[in-house]
């Protein structure tokens, strides 16, 4: 894949997740979705960027498999002019702008795989 990052495949040799494949399976799954998708490292962890801009980090401080759906670092102040509406249910708002998706397992994500690849897509572009 060309938009994978060699940084992030050196981080994800020393990651020690329980969830480790899974990061793994979603994480290319993310890659996949569009080519215009790439990595890199923030947060201590994969984050993936749309025309470069941060969109979409994995937090790996949970036992379970949690991406962070942001519009880059710092929380935008912005609510009367952005608005996503997420017709999958996946996911869990934190503020305005951002929101976490929580997967339990590998199972659960492949069951949830195409809503969440659909998600994705067009939250990089909103």
């Amino acid at each position: 894949m060309t938009n994978q990052s060699d940084k992030v495949d050196q981080l994800m040799e020393k990651v020690d997740h329980p969830q480790k494949e899974a990061v793994e399976y979603l994480r290319s799954a993310i890659l996949q979705a569009d080519p215009k998708i790439t990595e890199q490292v923030k947060w201590n962890a994969p984050s993936f960027c749309y025309d470069g801009v941060d969109r979409v980090t994995f937090q790996l401080k949970s036992t379970d498999i949690q991406l962070i759906l942001h519009r880059g670092a710092k929380v935008k102040d912005d609510t009367g002019t952005f608005s996503f509406v997420d017709d999958t249910g996946l996911m869990q708002w934190r503020s305005s702008d951002r929101a976490v998706v929580t997967f339990k397992d590998l199972d659960d994500i492949k069951e949830s795989e195409p809503a969440f690849i659909a998600l994705v897509k067009r939250w990089v572009k909103a």
